[in-house]
């Protein structure tokens, strides 16, 4: 379909009409009774009286995929620093989406019972007095409406975000070919879950005004060191070949349980994804192929620093064969948990069904109040459970939703939301929710965004005060959080080199990788 044609669709029948005059060496093809019977037939389609309670749908828009995060995203909210830590004021934000197939014939009132119960039914009828649900950009008054293909469903949502670590992120190069970045722990790669602004990606563009950028590879969210972005999609395309011919090396440290051996360890256990809601492998012989080369560093007599080579790319291979040889990461919630057994899966023994292992992990850190390390969904965090989402805002190839952002799958660092190596898309239309009644808070929300990012914590006390508004629909603003830990923040591993054919790129070894360090 050409541009014209596109047009035409989403501005309806006089559109069309006037695009068809326009048409007319195609038209003299076709016989004059044809053309006419044509010319007949879409006028009366175009024209079609609608039955008594029936509804019209506009046809789907055409949406360009390749429009990246923009001013207008990074003017959502601002940052502040308060107690060492990168936090964001709550702000409003819409999710998006078409209609599903088997939502077809549904009511909206059955969707939310079914599949997004991550708020009551009560409160999702309170939104729709308050305008905050849209049916084709028309507000809902009754969630007994009736789904029909095509129908493009819009959630206005007060969102918040959890606090990342307040170091900056430092660009150690930007050479017009790439971005490279030395991450700090805690801080997701790009928008996915329950983060948005707390993300490599919107630092970035919001406070080094670097956009457009094309992810080369990934960090998890808790580890830390030399991330790689290219500037072009020509770079983008050749790293990525690099990468497919393993021409790029990857060098890590971290810092394990015990005394590691001495001399050199090589590790080339299979690893099997157990888990996609979680982020959770494990070594299984019907897993992909995977190689780790390991040395020891140092050890102080409770704990071995180590350098790692990961000639394979499988997610959490470092982690996953560093437990299955025994020495699990320092603080790492998933490898080094007890919900393994009293060997932790030492040698691959782990003695419990996928099922069981995954249950008595949740279990786990449900007991310590510790949930929010595994990046699960905010519904399961808070004790209510419903349909399993997909990671939405920003992944190319993500799947829009419009249920709460706490309510996403995990985070997107982790197996669940797997980045191509084309660049970071945005999600469409970010339309800040106005109501009739909410000429205060958009006063308060305009003014937070012209607040500096860079503030002392004194600063951010007072603006913080100044800028938090309670929205009256929503739970979170009802609950006090403690703040995390640096505990919460750090897994002891770094990504400290990145090596290519002709370039090599490298951040200085972390503080907890001395040789005389002692965990508190």
């Amino acid at each position: 379909m050409d541009t014209k044609d596109a047009t035409a669709e989403e501005d309806g029948c006089d559109a069309d009409s006037a695009v068809r005059t326009n048409r007319g060496k195609r038209k003299n093809e076709e016989t004059g009774e044809a053309a006419k019977q044509g010319n007949r037939k879409k006028h009366k389609k175009c024209g079609k009286q609608l039955r008594a309670g029936e509804r019209y749908v506009p046809p789907p828009q055409k949406r360009n995929p390749g429009v990246s995060f923009s001013q207008e995203h990074f003017a959502e909210t601002s940052y502040y620093f308060e107690g060492g830590l990168r936090k964001v004021y709550p702000y409003y934000f819409d999710f998006t989406t078409y209609c599903k197939g088997r939502w077809i014939g549904k009511t909206l009132l059955e969707v939310f019972k079914s599949e997004f119960r991550a708020e009551s039914l009560d409160y999702y009828n309170k939104a729709v007095k308050e305008g905050r649900i849209k049916l084709n950009e028309t507000p809902v008054d009754d969630l007994n409406i009736i789904l029909k293909n095509n129908d493009f469903m819009r959630n206005t949502v007060h969102r918040h975000e959890p606090p990342v670590s307040g170091r900056p992120l430092e660009v150690l190069v930007d050479d017009g070919e790439v971005v490279v970045v030395d991450k700090p722990a805690s801080l997701p790669v790009h928008p996915c879950g329950r983060y948005r602004h707390n993300t490599v990606i919107f630092v970035l563009g919001k406070e080094k005004g670097l956009t457009g950028l094309h992810t080369v590879h990934r960090l998890d969210r808790l580890t830390s060191g030399v991330l790689l972005f290219a500037r072009t999609l020509e770079v983008s395309k050749k790293l990525d070949a690099m990468v497919r011919e393993r021409q790029l090396e990857k060098e890590y440290v971290c810092r394990v349980e015990g005394e590691f051996p001495e001399s050199e360890v090589v590790c080339e256990e299979p690893i099997l994804v157990v888990s996609f809601r979680v982020g959770l492998c494990r070594v299984d012989p019907k897993g992909k192929e995977s190689r780790t080369v390991f040395q020891r560093l140092s050890y102080n007599g409770r704990s071995s620093v180590v350098r790692c080579l990961p000639l394979t790319g499988r997610t959490h291979q470092i982690r996953v064969h560093l437990q299955f040889l025994g020495f699990p990461i320092l603080s790492d919630p998933i490898y080094g948990s007890s919900a393994w057994g009293p060997n932790r899966a030492k040698g691959g023994l782990v003695g419990m069904s996928d099922e069981e292992l995954l249950e008595a992990l949740i279990e786990e850190h449900r007991s310590k109040e510790s949930l929010h390390l595994l990046d699960l969904p905010h519904e399961e965090v808070s004790g209510k459970q419903g349909r399993k989402t997909e990671c939405i805002d920003g992944a190319q190839g993500h799947s829009d939703q419009i249920i709460a952002p706490e309510s996403s799958g995990v985070a997107c660092d982790d197996i669940s939301c797997k980045l191509t190596q084309e660049k970071v898309k945005a999600e469409g239309s970010q339309e800040l929710h106005k109501s009739t009644s909410s000429a205060e808070i958009e006063g308060e929300l305009n003014g937070a965004h012209k607040e500096k990012d860079s503030v002392s914590d004194e600063d951010s006390r007072t603006a913080k005060s100044n800028a938090f508004v309670r929205d009256n629909l929503c739970g979170e603003c009802k609950i006090v959080r403690p703040d995390p830990t640096e505990k919460d923040f750090i897994m002891y591993l770094h990504a400290v080199r990145y090596k290519g054919p002709d370039f090599e790129y490298s951040t200085q070894m972390p503080d907890w990788a001395k040789e005389d360090w002692l965990q508190d």
